[in-house]
């Protein structure tokens, strides 16, 4: 079983001591210390190593960002935020955090964040693996690692929704099948379950959804990747059947862009 060895940093000592307690009933957390200030965290980690840091972000002096900024991005440790401000919520994606719990923690939320790094140190372990074993056939002399890329953008592949009530979300835009609109709320499907955010069928097209997504009615835009077929209806429409069986209606409006795109 694989055993996280887990520093958390926050000024707050009951909200250390409160993490503390729920982590134990996690095994595959070690908490081999704790840090008030990110000073005091730097230098704690140049005599360890961890793999794991819970981290608060507004903390007196330096903010939880700057203790990232120690690191290069390929020898970062897992970053889970610990915070009571949700509005940093991009950012902490941006600089690769595994994931963002609103203080007071939910042990649900708690588990779902473990259950996501625990996931990530299986990847990358197997990753370093295959990657070792192939530096030996190919008698590669370079030093075989799992690289970051300073580069990433979270939002880029990712759909994050959040307001001041909720736990943030995060969606894979890859596993978004489609969104529709019900006023000011739009309704997010997954093949798991529906989502609803706060926001307007326009700014997500315009602003927020990558390509591959593509309004297919006033009120409905479709991940693409997600259409089986096309089955023509009366004047101009169409009737778009996805993998997982559900139809959606293509208005005439809409149509001869996605038959454009279908060859149709």
């Amino acid at each position: 079983m694989i055993q996280l060895k887990t520093l958390l940093v926050d000024d707050e000592y009951s909200a250390v001591e409160g993490l503390r307690i729920r982590l134990e009933a996690f095994p595959e957390i070690n908490v081999i210390g704790s840090a008030a200030s990110v000073d005091e965290a730097i230098a704690l980690l140049n005599k360890v190593d961890v793999d794991l840091i819970f981290l608060d972000i507004e903390m007196p002096s330096k903010s939880g960002f700057e203790l990232i900024k120690h690191f290069q991005p390929e020898s970062c440790p897992a970053v889970i935020f610990v915070t009571a401000f949700h509005q940093h919520a991009v950012q902490a994606f941006e600089v690769r955090a595994l994931d963002y719990l609103l203080k007071p923690v939910k042990l649900t939320r708690l588990a779902e964040a473990i259950e996501r790094v625990v996931t990530t140190e299986k990847l990358h372990r197997k990753t370093a693996l295959i990657e070792a074993h192939q530096s030996l056939v190919n008698n590669d002399p370079q030093e075989v690692g799992v690289t970051g890329n300073s580069e990433y953008k979270f939002e880029a592949e990712n759909l994050v929704i959040q307001d001041a009530k909720n736990p943030i979300q995060i969606i894979p835009f890859k596993d978004i099948l489609w969104i529709d609109a019900a006023g000011d709320y739009m309704c997010v499907h997954t093949p798991a379950e529906t989502h609803v955010m706060r926001a307007r069928l326009k700014e997500l097209e315009k602003n927020t959804l990558p390509e591959g997504f593509l309004r297919i009615h006033k009120s409905t835009i479709v991940n693409l990747s997600h259409i089986k077929q096309l089955n023509p209806l009366r004047n101009s429409e169409y009737m778009a059947v996805l993998q997982s069986g559900k139809t959606l209606k293509v208005s005439r409006t809409y149509s001869k862009n996605l038959k454009s795109l279908f060859k149709y």
